[in-house]
Parts: C-alpha cells; structure tokens; sequence
C-alpha cells in the first residue's frame, strides 16, 4: 500500500489522484450569467446534491492551479448570485466538453458548444434544452477555501424550480436510468456511462436488519470461494435459516439436483458453495444462505 502525504506532493499530482480516486462523479453543467446580461455555460464534477430542506446543490468552479485565476462561471455567480445547473447525458457529453474550452470572457458557450439557450422561470441565466433535467437555482452562499492555485469555490445554491423532460420518466413517474443515459466523469479524459450493463442493484437495509457477516458460521466466513460482496449478500439476510428452512430448500424442485449425496464432506462443500456463488448472482441471496448451512 503506498502512502503518500499531500504537503509532500505537487497541487497537480494531488488534484489528478483525488479525480482518478474520487469516481465517478456527477456532471454539473452551469449557466450563469453576467451582470451585462452575457451568459456563459460550462461544466464542473465537483458536485453533488446535499439535502431536500432546505433544497442544496453544492458544486466548486475551483481556482486555476496553474496560475491561480479564477473562472468565468464564479465571477458571474459574484455579479448575478443564480445559475441553472443542467444535467449531463451520454447524447451531450462531446457538446459538453467542448463547452469546456476557456473561451475569453464574453463568448457565447451556447452558440459555440450548438446548445439552445431557454429562458427560465425564476432566475436570469438560461436552461439548456437539450438537457432533461434542470435546475433553476438561486445561489445562497459561496465559501472561498483558500486564495492559491487549486484552492475550492463552494457554490451552495437553493433549488428554485426544476424541469424535467418527461421522454425520461417511467410509468410511476420515476427517472428511469436507461431513458436519460446520465454519464459521470473520471480521472484524465474518461467518463462512465450510468445506464445499460453498467446497472447493478444493491438492496438496502433501510426496512430491515440484516445479521451482518459476523453472525455466520466461520465456515462461511473463511471460505475461499465466497468473495465480501457475497458475504455481505449473505449478511443482509435478517436470520439464520433453521432446520425448517433448510428442508424446504431440499424439497424445492429448482434445487433438488444440489442434493445428490456427495462422497467427500470438501468435495460437497465446494460444490454447494460454488451453486451458492450463482445463487447470489442471480439475487436468491436467502436460498444461497440456505444451501450453505446444509452443508
């Protein structure tokens, strides 16, 4: 494991390990305008949403590590404290960067990124209508946190009104994660796509107690087959399975065939641990557990 202690580092050495490290993050592409009345759109991952009451997003338009300038979008937020912060899909990503350029102060990133500007509800700058959701916000404090290079901007901002295209939604009226195709941004020059294979579900143990890893048999625990996720499967289970639970899991005709009487105790073991592996795979987390402990 490699240490390494940020006074002994260079600013540029530590902000590229913090982007790699720190991943992926949510794009927050920002419109903002000036007191002239100029708008300018450019994008910013170090963002995310922080609560509901009162309604926060917080994103950083940090100081310029290289010669400590600041950025067109903070000047702006100084002299009209609103900005709209649009969403970023995978259909706007290569628009997106190019909005990204540092263009001179006064240039038009919606005509030269080719976005269409919308007039918004209840602050001045504008929404970007190819973006499915956006966010009209009033900007509510903005913490300096340091005058160098490199040094973070927190625009905290209030959510004033919200737009959301309704092409992204599911029948419950839900955003459905394959219809709006969000991406998030890496280190260096890569992004992630938040939809299609790259989907995964956890269930949460917010309705229920799970009995954690440490409750299992140390069978269980040390094997060598089963990795943390899986125990961590096996440890969101509410209980152990009982004499009951584990006959009704031999008389299931879906598993009856796990159950031919194997010669050698290691040799049953691997194979019901190996069927457990795909069991968890396929989301029968509770059945898994079962076929272990009927080993």
């Amino acid at each position: 494991m490699k240490t390494i202690d940020p006074a002994s580092v260079s600013h540029q050495q530590l902000h590229r390990l913090m982007l790699e490290a720190v991943a992926p993050r949510p794009i927050a592409f920002a419109s903002t305008i000036d007191a002239n009345g100029r708008p300018n759109l450019s994008p910013f991952s170090f963002f995310n949403a922080f609560g509901v009451n009162p309604s926060t997003l917080i994103f950083s338009p940090s100081r310029r590590g290289r010669d400590n300038t600041t950025k067109h979008t903070y000047q702006n937020i100084k002299e009209v404290p609103e900005v709209v912060i649009n969403v970023v899909t995978f259909d706007m990503v290569e628009q997106v960067n190019l909005a990204s350029t540092e263009y001179a102060k006064g240039v038009n990133e919606f005509e030269k990124a080719g976005f269409t500007a919308l007039p918004s509800l209840s602050v001045k700058p504008f929404r970007v209508a190819e973006s499915p959701v956006q966010f009209e916000c009033e900007v509510r404090e903005v913490i300096e946190t340091g005058e160098g290079g490199g040094a973070a901007n927190l625009v905290i901002c209030t959510i004033k009104m919200v737009h959301v295209d309704e092409a992204v939604l599911d029948a419950r009226g839900n955003i459905d994660p394959n219809r709006i195709r969000l991406v998030g941004r890496m280190g260096g020059a890569y992004y992630i796509k938040a939809f299609g294979d790259q989907l995964f579900k956890v269930d949460k143990p917010l309705e229920k107690t799970g009995i954690g890893i440490d409750s299992l048999p140390e069978r269980i625990r040390h094997s060598i087959l089963l990795n943390g996720n899986e125990l961590g499967k096996l440890g969101n289970n509410e209980r152990l399975p009982d004499e009951r639970d584990i006959r009704a899991l031999m008389d299931d005709p879906r598993f009856r065939d796990l159950f031919p009487g194997c010669p050698e105790p290691a040799e049953r073991s691997k194979s019901f641990q190996l069927a457990a592996k795909s069991m968890l795979a396929s989301g029968l987390n509770w059945e898994a557990l079962c076929l272990l402990m009927a080993d």
